[in-house]
């Protein structure tokens, strides 16, 4: 429970919830109509909380807070004063999901004042919200003559009043459909919606919308000791399902799948979130009730969190309480239900494990309202090889299930009710992937050359244990980039030095002897971890980042270089500082490294064969220091996407500024030439590992201009390296002179006019 807004020091509390939860039960059983059970709530809540006024506020359309039943105010008021959210206090209380509690709330500047409620008689107030699904239904007020402090035993017990209420609103005809603010009417007409490609893949196939919220047949409970023995059964059985689903197939063995789903299971033991259901059940709730209040407040929760860790986890939780209601329900049984051959399952989010839920074989893809690329239902639909497209606002009230929907999990799009035309089109898409991707498989063992022989060396960007195996899937040289952050941010808490070792380990392991370059921990901005509280800051981009809270937090560096020195003995490490703008902060994380060395030597350890160290170049300002930095590094690897972020101070997440800047725009370009003519002359090797170099004219361009070595996604290897081979660099290197001298904003279209003049693949 979020704590009340209190401007007062808390009074003492009053007792007899229970009692309040038994007589609102007899209440909402009764045979009067919805509206005269209202008003009955009302006279009721006031009465038994020693209030002057109870107000019952429910939203409608248009965000419109509408007064439908008082004790204490004016009765003209009922339908006639109107709020709108986040007006007044009482619209506070309904835009932020949460509790308010204040004593003399006239002085507030929030306070709004409605002549016709006579409400200019009260001082004190607390509102708390009607929540049912994650969703601000109203909001309840009760007020005071006098300055009341209200205790958190106080808002407690309205906040569970609020929710019986809440299924009061829902299941009556207070509210008609067509005037339910989310309830839109999905249309019939075909559309087209734009998100995020988080898992490849091309498919048509049935919508499958995920089943909707387990319906509460009790509320209410006199008996908190069996209630919550229930609960302990039903974690009991749901622990099991999971424990089934860590044997299949997919998940056997060790990766960071199984590493995810043991983790969600480990949730479900989480003394915190099993706490807050004692509360609520303790409060006069049913099992199921308590479950349901947990998660709506999850829900509430989401909604106001920006971290995207904070909010996955959350995720992870919400899914729990999901589980527990079917188990508690039904046993779990129908957690799982037979799909049709061909379903796109359609939800708003995922929790980690509800994809085992499915049958792998007729599942196809899955579209959802959220996601992202580092959430926990992402990296589980990858290892199934399930396309997944996510970021679709407005998905579920756009589609039912039965709908047609053709997923584009490459380029991130979902087509609902497409009519013949745009099916036929996307057939022939389908099948033109296939054959591009049998051609990009051809090229597996075929040499990375132009065609005047010059070699330019592949490599594959990669965070997760089962990136590794896509090295012998597309022949790539390497790995250019292993972003360490990642199975950081999967875990609940800090790996040790031995968990670090072993998974290091057994990524040179997967690796066979081939390169490796592993990215010291790029935390920060927008990749928290859990057990690491950064304040907030107004521009975490540029704040405290990567090696710079390694530099502050020097143990947390040392313990990642010491279990890299010790995974790599005897053979080659290289490590990579990311975000170092001054030489001199290069240094220092060297020095780190050069002492955990002598350590390691110190206590007999074996040691790297090898070892090689060099900085990503993100920050502009590092350039201008090559002359210091070059004799110093062994490597140099371009991270295009901060580089091109900073050098055109455009927020690369900021749908605003979207395709604005080009990365193929001359003052890109000749920066970067520079920068490929200085590492060729100081010997040092130069990598860019960016999204640019997995865009095949991106990638024509930048070998134009020097550079022999790109890093990208697994899944751009073969469209790169068909460029590559299709290409003679004589040619390439001439052409861009000009146009790298004139105030295009992009060449692109250029490079495109000569790919295609010359026969180049892209």
């Amino acid at each position: 429970m979020k704590p009340p807004t209190n401007i007062t020091g808390a009074a003492p509390g009053w007792t007899g919830s229970r009692r309040l939860l038994r007589r609102l039960r007899d209440i909402m059983a009764g045979p009067d109509s919805a509206q005269a059970r209202l008003d009955q709530i009302a006279t009721l809540i006031a009465r038994e909380l020693v209030a002057e006024v109870c107000s019952i506020y429910v939203r409608r359309a248009g965000d419109v807070l509408e007064l439908f039943a008082t004790e204490g105010l004016h009765p003209d008021a009922v339908r006639n004063t109107r709020l709108m959210v986040g007006e007044g206090l009482v619209g506070f209380v309904a835009a932020q999901a949460m509790p308010v509690a204040l004593a003399d709330a006239q002085s507030h500047p929030l306070f709004a004042y409605r002549p016709e409620t006579g409400e200019e008689l009260y001082s004190s107030l607390m509102g708390v919200p009607v929540l049912r699904g994650g969703r601000v239904l109203g909001v309840l007020v009760v007020q005071n003559r006098t300055q009341r402090g209200y205790t958190d035993e106080e808002v407690e017990t309205l906040e569970t009043t609020a929710m019986v209420l809440a299924e009061l609103i829902a299941g009556s005809d207070i509210l008609n459909l067509e005037d339910a603010r989310y309830d839109a009417v999905t249309e019939a007409l075909p559309q087209r919606l734009e998100g995020l490609a988080l898992s490849p893949g091309l498919t048509i196939g049935t919508a499958v919308v995920q089943r909707q919220r387990v319906t509460i047949e009790r509320m209410l409970s006199d008996d908190p000791v069996a209630e919550e023995q229930r609960v302990r059964d039903a974690l009991t059985g749901m622990q099991g399902q999971l424990d089934e689903a860590l044997e299949r197939p997919e998940f056997s063995g060790t990766s960071e799948h199984r590493d995810v789903l043991e983790t969600f299971r480990m949730f479900a033991e989480d003394r915190g979130w099993l706490r807050r259901i004692d509360e609520a059940i303790r409060s006069g709730l049913s099992a199921e009730a308590a479950v349901q209040r947990v998660q709506d407040e999850t829900r509430v929760r989401m909604v106001q969190v920006t971290d995207s860790f904070l909010r996955e986890r959350l995720l992870d939780f919400e899914e729990l309480t999901d589980r527990l209601l079917r188990q508690l329900a039904d046993g779990g049984q129908d957690a799982s239900f037979q799909l049709p051959a061909d379903a796109v399952l359609v939800a708003r989010t995922l929790g980690p494990a509800e994809l085992l839920n499915y049958e792998p074989e007729n599942l196809k893809a899955v579209i959802l309202e959220e996601g992202s690329a580092n959430a926990h239902a992402t990296i589980v639909a990858r290892a199934l090889g399930v396309p997944l497209v996510g970021r679709l606002e407005g998905l579920l009230s756009r589609v039912e299930t039965g709908d047609a929907v053709l997923v584009d999990g490459e380029n991130g799009v979902a087509y609902l009710r497409p009519g013949d035309e745009l099916r036929s089109n996307f057939e022939t898409a389908m099948a033109a992937r296939s054959a591009r991707l049998e051609v990009y498989q051809s090229l597996r063992d075929k040499a990375s050359e132009t065609r005047d022989q010059v070699p330019v060396s592949l490599f594959l960007n990669a965070g997760l244990l089962a990136d590794m195996v896509r090295l012998d899937e597309t022949g790539a040289e390497g790995i250019g980039l292993y972003r360490t952050e990642i199975p950081f941010m999967a875990r609940a808490s800090y790996p040790d030095v031995a968990a670090q070792t072993d998974f290091y380990a057994r990524v040179l392991d997967e690796a066979d002897g081939r390169p490796v370059t592993f990215r010291t921990l790029d935390i920060g901005g927008d990749k928290a971890l859990p057990y690491l509280h950064n304040a907030t800051e107004e521009n975490p981009a540029m704040g405290w980042r990567a090696t710079r809270i390694a530099l502050d937090r020097p143990a947390m560096l040392r313990h990642q270089l010491r279990a890299l020195i010790v995974a790599s003995a005897g053979r080659d490490l290289a490590v990579m500082f990311p975000m170092i703008a001054q030489v001199s902060e290069f240094d220092a994380a060297r020095r780190l490294l050069d002492i955990e060395l002598a350590r390691a030597a110190q206590r007999g350890e074996p040691v790297p064969a090898t070892i090689r160290s060099g900085v990503m170049l993100e920050v502009p300002a590092l350039a201008m220091q090559f002359e210091n930095l070059l004799p110093r590094v062994d490597f140099l690897s371009v991270g295009s996407n901060d580089l091109v972020q900073f050098l055109f101070a455009s927020d690369r997440g900021n749908p605003r500024m979207e395709g604005r800047y080009d990365t193929l725009s001359p003052a890109v370009l000749n920066f970067l030439r520079q920068i490929a003519e200085e590492c060729e002359a100081h010997a040092v090797d130069l990598t860019v590992c960016g999204e640019m170099a997995g865009d095949p004219v991106a990638a024509m361009a930048l070998i134009g201009i020097g550079f022999r070595r790109l890093s990208m996604s697994p899944a751009n290897i073969g469209p790169v390296k068909a460029m590559i081979r299709s290409m003679s660099v004589e040619g390439m290197t001439d052409y861009p002179e000009g146009l790298l001298h004139a105030p295009h904003p992009s060449i692109r279209s250029h490079l495109r006019g000569f790919a295609r003049d010359h026969g180049v693949e892209v």
